[in-house]
C-alpha cells in the first residue's frame, strides 16, 4: 500500500469517528404531552491530502534514484462546520419544523418538508374515511 493510502485512510477513519447521523439529527426528547423532539443541525465538512517522493541530498550527487528508494513526504487535513438548523417536533397530528437564523431558499425548502408530509398524511386519512363510509 503506498504511503498516501495510509494517510488518506487514517484521516477518512477519523473524520467517521467524529460526524455520525447523532451530529446532524440529534437524540430524540420525548415530552410527558407525548411529542417527540428532535434537534437539526448544519454539518459541512472537507478533506485534503497530498505527498509525493522526493530524493534526499545524498541521492541527489549519485544521478539516478530508484522511485522506491526515494523518502515519501505527505499530510493530510480535514475542517468540519456544525450549525444548529432548529428543531423538529412530531406529534400525532403533525410534524412541525421549529427553525431558528436566517433562512435561506434552501432552509425554507427543507422546513416545507414536515408540513407536507403532514399534507400527505391527511389526504390519506380522509381517503380511507371516505372509503370506509361507502
Amino acid at each position: 500500500m503506498h504511503p498516501i493510502e495510509n494517510i488518506m485512510q487514517t484521516t477518512m477513519t477519523q473524520i467517521k469517528e467524529m460526524v455520525d447521523v447523532n451530529t446532524i439529527v440529534g437524540d430524540a426528547v420525548i415530552t410527558p404531552d407525548g411529542s417527540t423532539i428532535i434537534p437539526v443541525s448544519k454539518v459541512a465538512f472537507g478533506f485534503i491530502s497530498g505527498g509525493g517522493e522526493y530524493p534526499n541530498e545524498e541521492q541527489n550527487k549519485g544521478g539516478q534514484v530508484n522511485a522506491g528508494e526515494k523518502p515519501f513526504v505527505g499530510g493530510a487535513g480535514a475542517g468540519i462546520s456544525i450549525q444548529p438548523m432548529g428543531f423538529m417536533i412530531v406529534t400525532d397530528e403533525s410534524i412541525r419544523m421549529m427553525s431558528f437564523g436566517q433562512k435561506n431558499i434552501y432552509d425554507k425548502a427543507i422546513e416545507a418538508i414536515p408540513q407536507i408530509m403532514t399534507e400527505i398524511r391527511n389526504m390519506f386519512k380522509e381517503k380511507e374515511y371516505e372509503d370506509d363510509n361507502f
